[in-house]
C-alpha cells in the first residue's frame, strides 16, 4: 500500500502544478451551475431536491472526464516518462491503482465542491437528505468507471486526442445502452434475457436508481466490478507495452 500511496501523492499533486486542476474544476462548477438551474429547471420545479442536479451527470461526466482521463497513460508514453516509471521498485498494479485513484480523488474534489448546491436546496426547503447523499455516491462511482475504461483506453496510445475520443465513443455505449431507441432497435429480433442484459450494461439503469432514494446493493456492485475490469485491463496493457519496449 505503500507503493500506491507514493503513486497516488505523486500524481495528485501533478494535477495542481499546471492550470488544468482549476481550469477543470471552474469548468465544471459553471456548467453543473448552469444544467442544475437554468437548464433543469432547478426554481421552476417548486421541488426540495437535487433531481435536476444529478440527472445531467452522466452527459456532463462524457466530455469532462475523458478530458482527465486521456492524459493519464498517453502523455506518460508520448513524453517517455513510462519507461522512466516503470524502471522504479514498484509492481505494475500499484503504479495503475495510484494513478487512476488519483485521478478519482481529483474528479470527486471537484463534486464535493458543489456542496453550495445542497446548502441551497436545504435552505429553500426541507430535502431528502439522505437521497441527495446517495446521489452523490452514485455520481462519485459513475465518475470512476467512466476514469476506470479512460484510464485502460489512454494506455492503448501516445494521442491524447485518440485516447479522448475513444474513451468517449465507450462510454457513450455505456451511457445509452439502456434508452428506448437503443432497446427498441434490439427489440425486433433479440430475445427478452439479451434485452435485459444490454439494459444491465447501461450506466443511466444503475445511476438513476441510485439517485431516485433506491439503495440496492448490485447497482454498487455493477460500478466497482466495472472499475475492477478496467483496471485489470489496464494493467494488462501497461504490461504488454512494458515487454514490448
Amino acid at each position: 500500500m505503500n507503493d500506491v500511496s507514493s503513486i497516488f501523492k505523486r500524481e495528485f499533486r501533478a494535477y495542481f502544478a499546471t492550470p488544468l486542476a482549476y481550469v477543470f474544476i471552474v469548468i465544471f462548477l459553471i456548467v453543473t451551475g448552469v444544467f442544475t438551474f437554468y437548464v433543469g429547471g432547478f426554481f421552476d420545479r417548486g421541488q426540495a431536491d437535487l433531481k435536476p442536479f444529478f440527472a445531467y451527470h452522466p452527459w456532463l461526466y462524457l466530455f469532462l472526464i475523458p478530458s482527465l482521463s486521456m492524459r493519464l497513460w498517453a502523455e506518460e508514453r508520448k513524453s517517455g516518462s513510462l519507461e522512466l516509471l516503470m524502471t522504479l521498485p514498484v509492481p505494475t498494479w500499484a503504479v495503475v491503482a495510484g494513478k487512476y485513484l488519483a485521478a478519482w480523488a481529483f474528479a470527486g474534489l471537484a463534486l464535493a465542491l458543489t456542496f453550495p448546491i445542497w446548502v441551497t436546496v436545504s435552505y429553500l426547503g426541507d430535502p431528502d437528505n439522505g437521497v441527495i447523499f446517495a446521489g452523490y455516491i452514485a455520481s462519485l462511482l459513475m465518475a470512476g468507471a467512466y476514469l476506470a475504461i479512460g484510464a485502460a483506453l489512454s494506455a492503448m496510445t501516445k494521442n491524447q486526442v485518440v485516447a479522448f475520443i475513444l474513451t468517449v465513443t465507450v462510454c457513450f455505449l455505456f451511457t445509452v445502452s439502456g434508452l428506448p431507441i437503443v432497446l427498441d432497435f434490439f427489440q425486433a429480433w433479440a430475445p427478452q434475457f439479451l434485452l435485459t442484459l444490454i439494459a444491465g450494461f447501461s450506466f443511466l439503469t444503475h445511476f438513476n436508481t441510485i439517485i431516485d432514494g433506491v439503495i440496492e446493493g448490485r447497482d454498487f456492485v455493477y460500478f466497482l466490478s466495472l472499475i475492477a475490469l478496467w483496471l485489470f485491463l489496464n494493467r494488462i496493457i501497461i504490461e504488454a507495452k512494458k515487454e514490448a519496449g
